[in-house]
């Protein structure tokens, strides 16, 4: 018994870990990729002000060659001239004019050449930025193959625990048990809270998901992934007895799971049974459940939008397929999520 269960906690750990590192490596995607945006910009400003500083470098030399050539007096000359003071007072005019005009164009340059030694040492430190995040993610990727591999060995040795496991109903029924409790509990915490304004928070366009209370979305969700739907609510399990309080989404691997409203994640870690785990308030006493998952992408306080990706599909808590076992409650009841389903 205690081999057992030191294997099922090594399952536990490495799934986690691959979890974690998915996460970890996701979020250094997002980076990688802003930086690359704020890279692209500086380049362009940097030939945006090479072009400009050119073409101020060029009507300077023009305009102080114009002055070189023409012989422009100094003030003090003009003073002592002798000559008519209506005339020296109209040249003092416009030797201010010019002098102002070529000193303004002076600090105009001066301030370009500036700019343009802030833009160069932007892009160096992006640069250096960048490689370090490109580091930082062959790193991640090769912890993931490196648990992926833990993963495999672990499941190999309590496999016909997984496979006998599925078949006892005393376990399925303390799994189904151990989510309601856990449910429970996440409800009397808000319960206690302030109501929170999740239907405010704005849709993302290019998804199509809906917004808006959650009570006024029956008929409007989506599913969370794209995929086969091989169990509904009320099925039978692989054991006589127990009823699937949800819907199991047969998906490929590593596919966006996406949440189906907005709201703010309020559980988010592995459970026997379900894997990584990650549930989602909705306000109202309702919440959406996702299991099963390979990573957990957003964490405990995290609030979500409508459609945001949450997760990716996985097989972990020793279930034989990949794919996404999703479950809808209110009050923390489970209700059947098709009914709350657009089927267009």
């Amino acid at each position: 018994m205690a081999s057992r269960r030191e294997a099922r906690d090594a399952l536990r750990d490495s799934e986690r870990a691959i979890s974690d590192a998915n996460r970890a490596l996701a979020t250094l995607e997002g980076e990688r990729k802003a930086l690359q945006r704020d890279s692209k910009a500086l380049e362009q400003r940097e030939r945006a002000l090479k072009k400009d500083l050119a073409a101020q470098q060029n009507a300077l030399g023009r305009v102080l060659e114009a002055r070189r050539e023409g012989g422009a007096p100094d003030a003090l000359r003009l003073v002592l001239s002798g000559e008519d003071p209506a005339e020296v007072a109209r040249k003092l005019y416009y030797l201010g004019h010019v002098s102002r005009a070529v000193a303004a164009m002076v600090d105009s340059f001066r301030a370009g050449l500036t700019e343009l030694a802030q833009v160069r040492a932007d892009t160096r430190q992006k640069a250096a930025r960048l490689a370090e995040v490109e580091q930082a993610q062959r790193a991640d990727r090769q912890r993931i193959v490196v648990e992926r591999a833990e993963r495999r060995r672990v499941l190999a040795r309590i496999a016909s625990d997984i496979r006998h496991d599925r078949k006892e109903i005393g376990v399925l029924r303390a799994d189904e048990a151990r989510l309601s409790r856990l449910v429970e509990e996440i409800g009397r915490v808000l319960a206690a809270r302030p109501p929170r304004g999740y239907a405010r928070i704005e849709r993302v366009p290019e998804l199509g998901s809906a917004s808006g209370a959650f009570g006024d979305l029956r008929g409007k969700l989506r599913l969370p992934v794209r995929g086969e739907l091989t169990g509904r609510f009320g099925t039978p399990r692989d054991a006589g007895g127990i009823r699937l309080k949800g819907l199991f989404i047969r998906a490929a691997e590593g596919q966006p799971v996406r949440a189906i409203a907005a709201g703010q994640v309020v559980f988010a870690d592995w459970m026997r049974g379900f894997g990584n785990l990650l549930i989602i308030d909705h306000g109202e006493g309702y919440l959406s459940v996702y299991a099963n998952n390979e990573t957990l992408l957003r964490q405990v306080g995290d609030v979500v939008a409508p459609g945001e990706p949450v997760a990716t599909v996985g097989a972990t808590g020793g279930n034989q397929e990949s794919g996404l076992y999703f479950e809808l409650r209110h009050l923390g009841k489970p209700f059947d999520p098709l009914t709350w389903v657009d089927r267009k």
